[in-house]
């Protein structure tokens, strides 16, 4: 083979030489200045795994069993509570319900607070899924209203027991030898949940 056919020059004296030494002085050069090419686009496929990688963050795990109303215990500011209140039904606001709801101390959650529980991009200023809205109270308040749901229950429970010991007006004491006829029972036993 030529020597034309091997490097695709001719040689013309000592010109080829120096032309392979002028190449090497430009590519060491090149290498110490900044490129003048702008930088290239990120291709279609990094910008979709990307992408992906952003949603799986928002959206957490894709089983179908997941409950889109947990709020993580952590997420919740000390000294509060929080909870899902309805805000609508059937796409109707139920304005009395609200105005009850503010009534007792529940405020809506700012979307501000917890952007991560919103669409990105959302001007909302309340957290709502599916015609529920996360309302929040001094914990303080949640506590004091437990205790007294909890005093109401067991006065009618007291009440019902009561009533089955006694008689209406014109019929026979409910009771054998000073014994009631009702007797009730009461025991609590661990509920026994399956493994599937």
């Amino acid at each position: 083979m030529s020597e034309v056919q091997k490097t695709g020059r001719a040689r013309v004296g000592g010109l080829i030489a120096s032309a392979v030494a002028d190449d090497d002085e430009t590519q060491a050069a090149a290498s110490e200045r900044p490129s003048m090419r702008p930088a290239m686009r990120e291709s279609s496929v990094d910008r979709a795994a990307q992408r992906a990688a952003e949603i799986r963050d928002h959206i957490g795990g894709m089983d179908e069993g997941t409950d889109e109303f947990y709020i993580p215990p952590d997420a919740v500011p000390d000294g509060w509570t929080y909870e899902w209140k309805r805000r609508t039904v059937m796409g109707q606001e139920d304005v009395s319900y609200i105005v009850s709801l503010r009534r007792l101390g529940w405020e809506p959650v700012p979307a501000s607070r917890h952007p991560d529980m919103m669409p990105m991009g959302s001007s909302e200023r309340s957290i709502e899924r599916k015609g529920m809205i996360l309302m929040e109270r001094p914990a303080e308040i949640s506590e004091e209203v437990r205790r007294a749901d909890l005093r109401k229950a067991r006065a009618q429970v007291q009440n019902k027991q009561a009533q089955l010991g006694e008689a209406p007006v014109g019929q026979f004491e409910r009771t054998n030898k000073g014994d009631p006829l009702a007797k009730l029972k009461r025991s609590y036993e661990p509920i026994v949940i399956p493994d599937e």
